[in-house]
């Protein structure tokens, strides 16, 4: 995730998805934690009119067209659209920057070092680096960095917003995991910024914690992310479309293509893009992949997989408070991942990640009754707007006789 994400409100399936069906209130995000894991969900046989709708860019979606792929059980559909920008229909498995869905691969090889003995959830930044944070922070446990609970600041905290114009001629800039952690906590050009809350209280969404966890896989390994994930990962599920590229701007072909609308009203495509150590591109059949071999438990021991569908708790056993409007008042997050509550009592697991020109999301039932990826060729840099198509999308999964009303 680039700059500008530094401030998104994390969107998503999850913050927007459920508003036309009347999901959302606290109650229904603490049932979240105790939802049984292995309740079966029954969701309407796939309808392919009603999805390809669902992605059809509308005037007010700000897109220039869209891929997605739906599976349920012995089903599976696959869409695009034809891109505004170029004429062309997309392939429905073309490249594109997940953005924030690196958070789960990420988190994953985490978690797999934790299952190795070789990183302690409970030990702390402090302990693994110390120096790394300014004094001012209290502790902060490696759980703390994955679940959204740390109160680290985000990334670029305080840092002016780049215009559209900016963006574009800067699109190019790579910073290493250091770098960001550094002109973040210890800026030269503005006052430090503090913590947020004390650790482990509240949740709230954040980037710094993921580009601190990244370098600890590093120091914790002596490997590059990039050959941490790609070993661990993306070899033994054989994710041959999917690449941590660090600071090669080259896109795979067949891609989704980005675009950023300049000061005139031009949409300048922005496909090729820097970024930072943990950026990643990858293809909705890969993706798809992914998020079931990692439900299915074939990537992560019992006790690890649990702690990305934990949602944290305070002494009493309360879901700690929510700061921002991702979540419903209470966390909602796990490690890396975020819960939606569904009309029909089942919960819907994922993350949603933006990249300069993509908003994306990777989402699944825990029993994978039903599963999901989007990508959609943004026009706008507004990474905290919800993303119409991800409503639409589950609409017509859930109800698609609804959306033809």
């Amino acid at each position: 995730m680039k700059l500008l994400a530094r401030r998104v409100a994390v969107l998503g399936l999850a913050g927007s998805a459920l508003l036309g069906i009347g999901a959302g209130s606290g109650a229904q995000a603490l049932a979240v934690s105790d939802a049984r894991p292995d309740a079966t969900n029954v969701f309407p046989p796939l309808d392919p009119p009603a999805l390809q709708a669902a992605i059809e860019p509308q005037p007010a979606d700000g897109a220039s067209g869209a891929i997605a792929r739906v599976g349920e059980p012995g089903r599976l559909w696959k869409g695009s659209t034809v891109d505004s920008q170029t004429g062309r229909k997309i392939p429905a498995n073309a490249h594109f920057h997940i953005g924030s869905i690196s958070k789960v691969f990420e988190t994953t090889a985490v978690l797999q070092l934790a299952a190795e003995g070789r990183i302690v959830l409970d030990r702390t930044v402090q302990q693994y680096m110390p120096g790394l944070l300014p004094d001012t922070f209290q502790p902060i446990t490696v759980r703390e960095l994955i679940n959204y609970t740390s109160g680290l600041p985000d990334v670029d905290e305080g840092k002016p917003a780049q215009g559209a114009d900016e963006t574009i001629a800067n699109r190019y800039e790579y910073r290493t995991f250091d770098d960001i952690i550094r002109t973040t906590l210890r800026p030269a050009d503005r006052p430090w910024p503090g913590p947020h809350f004390a650790p482990g209280t509240e949740q709230e969404y954040n980037s710094l914690g993921f580009r601190i966890a990244g370098r600890l896989i590093e120091q914790i390994t002596g490997h590059s992310f990039k050959e941490e994930v790609t070993e661990r990962i993306l070899k033994p599920l054989r994710l041959e479309q999917t690449s941590v590229p660090e600071d090669d701007p080259v896109m795979p072909r067949p891609y989704l293509h980005g675009y950023v609308t300049d000061s005139h009203g031009r949409a300048v495509d922005v496909s090729e893009q820097g970024g930072d150590p943990s950026n990643m591109i990858s293809t909705p059949a890969d993706l798809d992949r992914f998020i079931t071999a990692l439900f299915q438990g074939r990537l992560l021991p019992p006790a690890q997989l649990d702690e990305m569908f934990s949602l944290p708790k305070d002494a009493e056993g309360k879901l700690v408070p929510f700061i921002g409007t991702s979540c419903q008042k209470v966390a909602c997050f796990g490690a890396a991942l975020m819960s939606t509550p569904l009309p029909n009592g089942g919960v819907l697991w994922g993350k949603t990640g933006h990249d300069f020109g993509y908003a994306n999301g990777m989402f699944a039932t825990r029993d994978l009754s039903l599963r999901g990826i989007y990508s959609v060729s943004n026009l706008s840099l507004d990474f905290g707007a919800p993303t119409p198509l991800a409503n639409r999308l589950l609409m017509a999964v859930i109800a698609p006789t609804a959306g033809q009303n």
